[in-house]
């Protein structure tokens, strides 16, 4: 685990009211990568995404982002490097009052000491960057599900984080759509050296885009794996991975 990792965990144990959901998740992911957290539904990937992303308190173990350990973090610490983290949450979470625009604009009001107009500027700039410049002005309501999906992701992005959370982003789009995100996610990746953890069980999506995984194997609660996606469509080193990519049922 080098110092150049941006996203540490360590020993870490993840659940609900004390009973524990997922344990034993051990792994170190470096600036600038992706990272995606898969296994069969209910194992504990949105409840991992939190607590790395320390909204959430883990049962035990420690968590390290931005080379902070947000486990033991006093308040203000910890609303420091929630900042410089961006969120995208199940079903973009956008306000459905607010315009595209205006659902940019609000960390930005929040957070940034600048003018009206520098604020609209840079949510108009977000949008843009997503190809959402010629819907800036429309409700939630008014846009597509794949649209809704990239303004939550300008969103995430309104304070430039170093890295940004995506829960289930491709959840509900149509295969255009959907590698049309995954375009945007690389995108964000490769234009502004953002690290991302996503979660998701769409195996295309994981593939076109991850460069690392963290597999949660639901039968043991503990992590089953950690690699690189291609290395579990070989059938031999981790065979449960394997056979979640390959959606191949095994005893």
């Amino acid at each position: 685990m080098m110092n150049s990792s941006i996203l540490i965990s360590r020993n870490l144990c993840v659940g609900y009211n004390d009973k524990a959901v997922m344990s034993d998740i051990n792994f170190s992911l470096e600036a600038g990568k992706i990272l995606a957290i898969v296994g069969p539904s209910g194992c504990g990937k949105s409840t991992l995404m939190r607590v790395l992303g320390g909204l959430d308190e883990p049962l035990s173990g420690e968590c390290e982002l931005l080379g902070i350990k947000v486990t033991e973090a006093q308040v203000r610490q910890r609303e420091m490097t929630l900042r410089r983290s961006g969120f995208l949450f199940q079903g973009s979470a956008l306000f459905s009052s607010l315009t595209l625009r205006e659902n940019v604009e609000m960390p930005m009001r929040e957070f940034l000491g600048v003018s009206n107009l520098q604020i609209r500027q840079l949510a108009e700039y977000k949008l843009a960057l997503v190809g959402l410049a010629e819907a800036m002005d429309k409700l939630p309501s008014e846009v597509s599900g794949g649209m809704a999906k990239r303004a939550g992701i300008a969103r995430a992005m309104a304070l430039d984080p170093e890295i940004i959370f995506l829960d289930e982003p491709s959840a509900g789009l149509d295969p255009i759509s959907s590698a049309r995100l995954d375009e945007l996610i690389l995108k964000v990746r490769e234009s502004f050296g953002t690290t991302i953890v996503l979660v998701s069980h769409e195996v295309p999506s994981i593939l076109r885009t991850a460069d690392f995984c963290v597999y949660l194997d639901s039968d043991t609660g503990t992590m089953g794996a950690y690699a690189p996606p291609k290395d579990f469509l070989q059938p031999g080193s981790h065979p449960k991975a394997s056979a979640f990519f390959s959606q191949i049922k095994i005893s």
